[in-house]
């Protein structure tokens, strides 16, 4: 008998424990959510950014193997927008050689545009360092200037 009303007990424990842990989600009290951290410093806009890179015969080589690599497909590999996916995925690709393209974007537009991407064109933000990225926005400048713009990778003007 003893063992019999131990048993019930323990299965009445046991019952009233799991109902007290499976509350109503409707009785639960809403989480505090902690305060909010001080607000960053306010980052510049994008056309207020300056390229701190100087362009080097180096630094302008290395980012033409990477454009090779990673862009010339569809910006083809001059810059002039006539890459082998250009035709396939549909695209409408400016010519980075015409210096009039280049001339109305401030190097930090490019920079902005290099890491966050642009419609079909997925950012290099993530496989890219700042470094690297303001190093090839000389790069996209240099294709401009062999067509003798007046915005250079030598002399960009912001």
């Amino acid at each position: 008998m003893r063992r019999a009303l131990a048993c019930l007990g323990t299965i009445m424990l046991a019952g009233i424990s799991s109902c007290l842990a499976q509350q109503d989600p409707a009785q639960e009290k809403p989480k505090e959510t902690p305060p909010a951290a001080a607000e960053p410093a306010a980052k510049p806009a994008a056309n207020e950014k300056k390229n701190p890179v100087t362009p080097t015969p180096e630094a302008l080589a290395a980012s033409k193997k990477f454009f090779g690599y990673d862009c010339a497909m569809c910006h083809g590999a001059t810059g002039d927008g006539k890459g082998d996916m250009v035709e396939s995925m549909k695209l409408a690709m400016k010519d980075w050689r015409e210096p009039a393209t280049l001339d109305k974007m401030t190097d930090a537009q490019i920079y902005e545009l290099i890491v966050k991407g642009k419609g079909q064109m997925t950012g290099e933000g993530d496989r890219m360092t700042p470094d690297q990225v303001w190093k090839m926005v000389n790069y996209v400048r240099s294709l401009a200037k062999k067509s003798g713009s007046t915005t250079s990778a030598e002399a960009p003007k912001q």
